[in-house]
């Protein structure tokens, strides 16, 4: 029955969320719903600091990448020369194709991956759509992430992966957006509205974001629309300081996603602030909420790619 689920599923769309721990847990959740035991290549899409090598390690737990954000195992991008020893010791393998090229041939990491898939070993590449040309053969299961995760299992209509990674390409802009005016918006309740940051924790809505307090607190919604819209224009710039910290101009905020902002404050657009606390029953909590007007380009991009999902599919 699950097999039967997956031949009919076109896509699946997910909330890319914020932070290590919740992308990590999406990954799990992702991993058991939609990857087969008979899977054997699998395409990963999206740009450095999207949170690829997070989600990778939460569908694939205890898999050794070749990079990630703090260091790049050059044993493990030569693999693809001499790969009969780890044939025998692993089943399953990584590659990153920016890494991967810059060291090795096309056909080489070809080769492998031929190779690897004919001894039934599982292969994560990510930036497929970088392999894609040469291997002419379409993954099992692709996941792309930008402002949202899109699982999709393509067919032999498609969809290509460079159609997935424009997808993801052009929206990720917006979630960093969001998570830009999200932290301005937590420096100025705690510096200037002083308001203590174990009262509320951050959430996830699409086109923008959401804090959630614990209890209702006194707040003048009006004046502190007013306060992040002028701290946005100031032209700061946002820059990771360390896995807890960015730097918004010369202040150090906390963070749990800090490699997933804007450069400058002064390319946010099209923020507004909800002028009141909505209330979530199920969760006993109030919810400040930041909108982040989609542009129209963006909203059409979407809609054509599911159009043509459904029609190439042929699911009728």
């Amino acid at each position: 029955m699950q097999s039967l689920i997956q031949e009919y599923s076109i896509y699946a769309l997910y909330f890319a969320p914020r932070g290590k721990e919740r992308l990590l847990f999406l990954g799990d959740q992702i991993g058991r719903r939609h990857l087969q035991y008979t899977d054997r290549l699998i395409g990963i899409l999206g740009d450095a600091g999207s949170g690829k090598s997070s989600l990778i390690k939460g569908m694939f737990p205890g898999l050794e990448l070749t990079n990630d954000d703090d260091r790049l195992d050059s044993k493990k991008i030569m693999q693809v020369r001499d790969p009969e020893e780890d044939f025998n010791n692993a089943t399953t393998f990584h590659l990153d194709m920016r890494f991967q090229i810059a060291f090795t041939q096309m056909y080489e990491i070809v080769d492998f991956v031929n190779r690897a898939l004919e001894r039934s070993r599982r292969v994560i590449v990510e930036h497929f759509n970088l392999l894609f040309p040469a291997l002419q053969q379409p993954a099992d299961l692709m996941v792309g992430i930008g402002e949202e995760i899109l699982v999709v299992r393509p067919t032999v209509f498609g969809p290509l992966p460079q159609d997935v990674y424009d997808l993801v390409h052009t929206s990720l802009k917006y979630r960093k957006m969001a998570h830009t005016v999200e932290d301005v918006a937590i420096q100025i309740l705690r510096e200037e509205f002083h308001i203590d940051r174990d009262l509320f924790f951050s959430s996830d809505i699409k086109n923008g974001f959401l804090l959630r307090f614990t209890q209702r607190v006194e707040l003048d919604f009006d004046e502190l629309a007013e306060r992040i819209r002028q701290r946005l224009s100031e032209n700061l710039h946002v820059r990771y300081l360390d896995e807890n910290h960015i730097m918004i101009g010369e202040s150090v905020t906390p963070c749990s996603g800090p490699r997933l902002h804007l450069r400058n404050t002064s390319e946010v657009e099209g923020f507004s602030l909800v002028r009141d606390f909505v209330r979530d029953e199920k969760t006993d909590t109030y919810c400040l909420v930041g909108i982040l007007r989609p542009s129209e380009e963006r909203v059409d991009t979407l809609r054509n790619f599911r159009s043509s999902s459904v029609l190439c599919s042929g699911a009728g």
